[in-house]
């Protein structure tokens, strides 16, 4: 008997090793294919428009796989499935926001923006107002909203990887945060955004094939039958029907009802306030790429977020035992990562072993490839915004702006790294919803306001800008998330402060609801308060010029 438990023991520990090896092996390969592809795209990067626009050479179909391959971010695959596996309907609401969002994206700023801007989001707020200030503005914004949306990668990063490692100690995490922080300033530092839109292709190329297998193999094992899915996940989740309906996370209260309204908004209007999206449309040629590269982007990306349905409803109904306590102790983040291995035949199975590192392989490309595109957004905003337009008055040279984008993304990447590690208990999906309401708070008025009335000034965009920045991370500041919220029933903290400071007095966890209004209407009520004209006499050649691409950057 004791032979044949020393034999099992054995036979798992080996199954284990092995499994660490295959998924070892698998990250080496996404590493030095992102790499080979960095040190490709850094030859053919020589002028400022290489480095911040890929030298607008990509195609639309080539540029919609790059948006879905910036867009799909780890949060959205970690995060997404692991809120339905946990919340049932009202997770896939998170979904459902990501999808609607880009109509407003498609509809509104897209094919304007590519013919009204240059590098970055500034170039287009700039176009009719003072530089200084505005550039300013736009560029303070675009870096908290990046900062907020790589914390979310970052700490997507360090559970995957503590998993698949099989690390548990803190210090081993923290190291795999600061591994990750360390490949994205590389890829940005090297490759600019060519070698980033070609790690974002091969990207959304690997995402879509493993979450479309993991579905099929799902689906298989319920004979292609969803509702026989649904019904197992909901038996399984311990909460019977109620997994399947709404409120089972938003509708307990009030509260969470209004909460759950507020991520809405922030979702559907913060895509087309995001800059690492916005600057996706100057990478291509025309404003006809522009408008094919977002239906091409729509397509997949829809794809995608339908898929994470079976997804997380998958593991709901099929991850169990110690797996399942896994994925609550990662607040959902290990959701994907462990249906794969259930799927694939379990715990210590080839075949799970296999699936498991194939998926978090591909999880791992992801998080570089997000990762990458938000800190050479920021950069480029420090570099081409601030040193070149607001200190040098348009005086530096194009290798000059180069030099201090690469610069900045070592610093950028460093407050990333530092963020990340003390965040690493919050769930990513909230961590992108939070940076989906600072876009939606104090980018967007302004870049509508701008393109659609004349009478917008410079007074209008900051106060917009600065009051919906201020507001949004303001009331996060005093929500729920950071302190207040109390523990769960393990004793585990909620909130990021420890138990014993509260400073929460604002009920909701996505301020949304508020800080969107509050940009808009700072927007106007800035504009009209200001006698400032001289705005107004370059909007009718900013409509030309947005409306039909004439005189736009080639």
């Amino acid at each position: 008997m004791s032979t044949s438990l020393a034999g099992i023991t054995f036979a798992q520990a080996s199954s284990s090793n092995d499994h660490q090896a295959l998924t070892a092996t698998l990250f080496l390969l996404v590493v030095l294919l992102t790499v080979g592809i960095t040190f490709w795209a850094s030859r053919n990067t020589k002028t400022a428009a290489d480095y911040y626009a890929g030298g607008r050479s990509f195609s639309g179909v080539q540029n919609g796989f790059a948006i879905g391959g910036d867009y799909m971010s780890a949060a959205s695959f970690l995060g997404i499935s692991g809120a339905i596996a946990l919340s049932g309907y009202d997770g896939f609401l998170y979904s459902i926001g990501f999808l609607v969002a880009w109509l407003v994206a498609l509809l509104l700023v897209a094919e304007l923006l590519r013919n009204s801007g240059r590098y970055t989001m500034a170039d287009q707020l700039a176009y009719r107002m003072r530089q200084t200030p505005v550039r300013t503005a736009a560029a303070t914004s675009t870096i908290v909203v990046s900062i907020f949306y790589l914390l979310a990668q970052m700490v997507g990063a360090g559970a995957l990887v503590s998993l698949l490692l099989g690390v548990d100690s803190q210090t081993a995490k923290n190291l795999t945060i600061v591994a990750v922080g360390i490949l994205m300033i590389f890829y940005v530092v090297i490759g600019g955004m060519k070698g980033t839109t070609w790690v974002q292709i091969v990207k959304a190329v690997l995402l879509m094939g493993g979450t479309i297998l993991i579905s099929v193999l799902v689906l298989a094992k319920f004979g292609f039958n969803v509702s026989d899915l649904l019904g197992q996940a909901a038996q399984n989740s311990g909460k019977g029907s109620a997994f399947l309906e709404p409120g089972l996370k938003y509708g307990a209260t009030t509260t969470s009802k209004i909460d759950f309204i507020s991520l809405g908004i922030a979702l559907v209007l913060g895509t087309a306030g995001l800059p690492h999206i916005l600057v996706r449309f100057y990478t291509v040629p025309t404003a006809r790429q522009a408008r094919q590269s977002v239906l091409w982007a729509i397509g997949i990306i829809g794809s995608f977020y339908l898929l994470t349905l079976i997804l997380g409803f998958g593991a709901a109904a099929l991850v169990t035992g110690d797996a399942k306590q896994r994925i609550i102790d990662s607040g959902g983040n290990l959701a994907s990562p462990l249906l794969a291995e259930a799927v694939g035949g379990g715990p210590g199975t080839t075949g799970g072993a296999i699936l498991l590192a194939l998926i978090s392989a591909v999880a791992f490309a992801t998080i570089l490839a997000v990762v990458a595109g938000l800190t050479l957004t920021s950069a480029s905003s420090v570099a081409h915004d601030l040193y070149a337009s607001v200190w040098k008055k348009g005086e530096a040279s194009g290798a000059d702006e180069i030099k201090v984008a690469r610069i900045s993304a070592f610093v950028i990447g460093g407050i990333a790294i530092a963020l990340a590690i003390p965040g690493q208990s919050l769930n990513v999906a909230f961590l992108v919803a939070l940076a989906f309401a600072v876009a939606a708070s104090a980018n967007l008025p302004a870049l509508l306001f701008n393109l659609f009335w004349k009478r917008f000034n410079t007074r209008g965009v900051l106060w917009s800008i600065y009051g919906g920045l201020i507001s949004s991370v303001g009331l996060v500041i005093f929500s729920p998330i950071v302190s207040g919220k109390g523990v769960d029933a393990t004793g585990k903290n909620l909130s990021l402060l420890p138990t014993s400071v509260d400073i929460s007095w604002f009920p909701l966890e996505n301020p949304g609801i508020v800080s969107i209004p509050l940009g808009f209407l700072l927007g106007y009520l800035g504009t009209i308060t200001s006698k400032e004209r001289s705005s107004e006499d370059r909007f009718a050649e900013l409509e030309v010029r947005s409306l039909t691409g004439a005189g736009s950057e080639k």
